[in-house]
């Protein structure tokens, strides 16, 4: 819709208004992605109505910007955060064109999206337990040739890949189950909780991850999971655990924690 005359002016300064009411922090921003999504201003007011009420910018879209990419986006699949976008960096760097890249946990599909889209023919494989986002991921990322199982972890992979994997890379859900009443009445209400809950610690799915990823990496390929900074070190406690050598990295721009594993040839 096009609300560049007065009238147009008096309609995005009431929606401005509104959201920053109901606690929207970049209510301009918003105001004007609402507005360029709307067909009538009966769609505006629907539109508007639901961020009031508490619904995720980025499920009233369908889409997310991510790493430069508009990720689709449906309703009840974990929005991918900016943050995430370090964990796609990190792996970029120690991702060679050919590769074959295991994304876990793939939720929309964007980490494995973005990857596609910096990275020269690589042989991407996403899986994610939760039907709706596996859904979602296909279309973002089928286009590109990429493939997307629905299924717990490892298990619906093919078996052909065992050792053949270079690159894995995971935004498991590392929320304790605890701190899910901490977290934004948006997230809590709106995304699936398989996607943010880790369990007691934050920490299980990545246990999960980590035992049985031998089986699948390359000599020398690489684990890397996305977590917080107060668990880190224990992320990378289990990386050594089970053999693989950890380091951790950090970005203070973007608030994100990644820690690395590398397979090492005391791995069998």
């Amino acid at each position: 819709m096009n609300f560049s005359d007065i009238n147009g002016s008096a309609i995005y300064s009431l929606i401005v208004s509104k959201l920053r009411g109901a606690g929207c922090v970049f209510a301009e921003d918003e105001a004007l992605l609402l507005i360029s999504s709307a067909q009538t201003t009966t769609d505006l007011a629907i539109l508007v109505d639901r961020r009031t009420t508490g619904f995720p910018l980025e499920h009233i879209l369908g889409w997310v910007e991510f790493c430069g990419l508009r990720i689709e986006l449906d309703q009840g699949v974990f929005v991918p955060r900016h943050r995430t976008e370090f964990l796609v960096q990190q792996a970029a760097t120690l991702t060679q064109p050919g590769a074959v890249v295991v994304d876990l946990c793939c939720g929309s599909g964007a980490v494995g999206a973005a990857l596609v889209a910096m990275l020269e023919r690589i042989e991407l494989y996403s899986v994610d337990i939760d039907p709706v986002a596996v859904r979602c991921a296909r279309r973002n990322i089928n286009s590109a040739g990429g493939q997307v199982y629905e299924g717990d972890l490892y298990d619906p992979l093919p078996t052909l890949l065992h050792g053949r994997v270079h690159v894995i890379v995971a935004n498991a859900p590392y929320v304790p189950t605890e701190a899910m009443k901490l977290l934004p009445l948006e997230a809590r209400i709106h995304e699936a909780r398989v996607a943010l809950d880790g369990g007691s610690d934050g920490l299980n799915v990545q246990r999960r991850i980590v035992a049985a990823v031998s089986l699948w990496l390359v000599e020398s390929g690489y684990l890397l999971v996305e977590t917080s900074e107060a668990q880190a070190p224990m992320t990378a406690k289990i990386f050594a655990q089970y053999g693989l050598l950890p380091k951790l990295t950090r970005s203070d721009e973007k608030d994100a924690t990644v820690v690395i594993g590398t397979k090492t040839a005391l791995v069998n």
